[in-house]
Order: C-alpha cells, then sequence, then structure tokens
C-alpha cells in the first residue's frame, strides 16, 4: 500500500475561543501541508479531539477536507472506538469514497483479552473493503494489543494492510518489523521514535507534529527510509526538543500551540483537556521562533 508509506499526519481540529470548529483554520492546516511534503492526511484521529466532536461536525469536518484536498493526498478517516458493533455500523453505512483508508484505534477502556481485539477487527474487517490500519496505543487504552495478534490479523485479513504503532516500545517494533507478512506496513505513532523504525525497516509514521514542520519531518522520514541516517539523524535532534514538549501535558494541547504560534489556528481544546501552561506555552514560543 504505496498511499501509506511516509508521512501522513494526525490533523488537529482547530476550534474557535468559543469552542466551535474553526473551519478556515482547519483549510489552512491541509493546504499547508500539501503544499509542504506531507505524504498522506489522517481525518478525525484522537490528535483530532475525536472524542469530543459531534457527529454533525465530523461529517462537516470530512466535507471540508476531502474538498479542500481536491484528490491532492490519500486520506485515512478515523473510525474506532470501544463498540464494536458501532464500529461496524459507521464503517458500514458510512460513505467512504474519497476516503482511502481507515485507522481504527483500539478499543479503550475495555480492556479487552488478546482474542477480544482479534474479533474486534476481525468484525471490521469483515464489514468493509477498505484497507484498514490498526492503531494500537496501549498508554491511552491501558491494554497492549500485542505483536502475536496484530501479525495474526495481518496474515487473516488481506484489506488490514498496516498497523500504527505507538507502545513507544522499541522491541514491540522490531518483533513487528521481524516477523510481519512482506506486504504488511508497521507505520510509527510515536514521534520520537519514528526515525529508528524508518531505519529499521518500518514504513514511515503517523505524526503529530509533521503537521507543524511537514517540510523537515517528511525530509527526515525520507532520509530514513532511503536508509541516510547522518542527514536524517541531523533533522531528528534539531526536533527532539519541540517533541517533548508537544506531550509534556497532554496532546492536542501542546502542538495547538504550535500551530498557534505558526499563525494556523487558534491554542484551544475541548474539556476534559485544557490549554497548555503559560510555561508550556513559553517554551514552545521560543523553540518556535528559534527554528
Amino acid at each position: 500500500m504505496q498511499k501509506f508509506i511516509g508521512t501522513g499526519v494526525a490533523l488537529v481540529t482547530p476550534f474557535k475561543e468559543d469552542l466551535t470548529v474553526d473551519f478556515d483554520a482547519l483549510i489552512k492546516l491541509v493546504n499547508f501541508n500539501i503544499e509542504n511534503g506531507t505524504d498522506y492526511l489522517v481525518i478525525n484521529g484522537t490528535t483530532g479531539e475525536s472524542a469530543t466532536i459531534s457527529r454533525e461536525e465530523k461529517e462537516q469536518i470530512i466535507d471540508v477536507i476531502v474538498k479542500t484536498n481536491n484528490k491532492r493526498l490519500p486520506l485515512v478517516l478515523g473510525i474506532g472506538g470501544n463498540n464494536t458493533l458501532a464500529v461496524v455500523k459507521e464503517v458500514s453505512t458510512r460513505d467512504l469514497s474519497q476516503i482511502d483508508g481507515i485507522l481504527s484505534v483500539a478499543p479503550y477502556y475495555s480492556k479487552p483479552t488478546q482474542e477480544g481485539f482479534y474479533q474486534h477487527y476481525k468484525a471490521i474487517a469483515e464489514a468493509t473493503e477498505k484497507p484498514i490500519i490498526l492503531y494500537n496505543v496501549p498508554g491511552r487504552t491501558a491494554r497492549n494489543m500485542e505483536p502475536a495478534t496484530t501479525l495474526r490479523l495481518a496474515k487473516d485479513f488481506s484489506n488490514i494492510v498496516a498497523v500504527k504503532e505507538a507502545g513507544n516500545n522499541q522491541q514491540q517494533y522490531n518483533t513487528l518489523l521481524k516477523d510481519k507478512p512482506a506486504d504488511f506496513l508497521i507505520i510509527s505513532g510515536d514521534d520520537d521514535l519514528a526515525l529508528g523504525v524508518a531505519l529499521a525497516g518500518g514504513s514511515g509514521v503517523i505524526s503529530v507534529i509533521g503537521q507543524a514542520f511537514p517540510k523537515e519531518f517528511s525530509k527526515m522520514i525520507k532520509l530514513g527510509l532511503e536508509g541516510k541516517n547522518v542527514e536524517a539523524y541531523k533533522i531528528h535532534f534539531k526536533m527532539m526538543d519541540i517533541i517533548d514538549y508537544i506531550f509534556e501535558e497532554n496532546n492536542p494541547a501542546g502542538i495547538k500551540v504550535v500551530l498557534k504560534e505558526l499563525g494556523i489556528c487558534a491554542g484551544t481544546v475541548r474539556l476534559p483537556l485544557v490549554k497548555a501552561s503559560a510555561e508550556l506555552q513559553a517554551k514552545i514560543a521560543k523553540y518556535v521562533s528559534n527554528f
């Protein structure tokens, strides 16, 4: 699946100060990424605060991004949750004609067994012909989907084409890379580990920081995929601090401060998230001004 190799970005959902969706800022963010080297866009992922987006807002967000993108980049849509039947219903009834793939986060809070993970994703895979990217993020879901389960799904369902692995566990990445089917993609969901994963044989990243520095971050990943580690690590070292900063308090409050400093959108988030602290905003502002 060549569409999902390189740098994808998990787009934020810009909000105005009154907490309504800022569609003008969203258009600006999409164009900024398309024009500066991003390879594909992820809509309504967890970084997009999908948990606080209404169904009507989701429809509007998809429509605006599809129209703005105008088929320039592949689009991946986040459809996931811990209610398998609800996920299956959305996957099977939503118009996905303009969508290239589905990113489906592992069930959260419920803490399923490994067999539960398998049956959840089996139901989703059987409900659509669209390519599916699994999303393992145990720090948020409270349960790790083990490599054996991911690889079992990869081998059993032809439309499960990739995993966005975000366990911040290098050994788990290595196990997946060692044992995966030849055409299955291992995509980093950890900005700080993304280059190392690419150099080890991964297929790239679905990034948070990448949407703010698309030119530099996508170049770093491209160099990593080409095995040019010395050149790639020069960019990685330059971006280490800002990657730490954006996850210091909560995501996406940190990345929204970066985007605010770049003049793209406000730093507003919806409860239960809160804006970044004054101290963190100052650190980010200093970094961006010196970048």
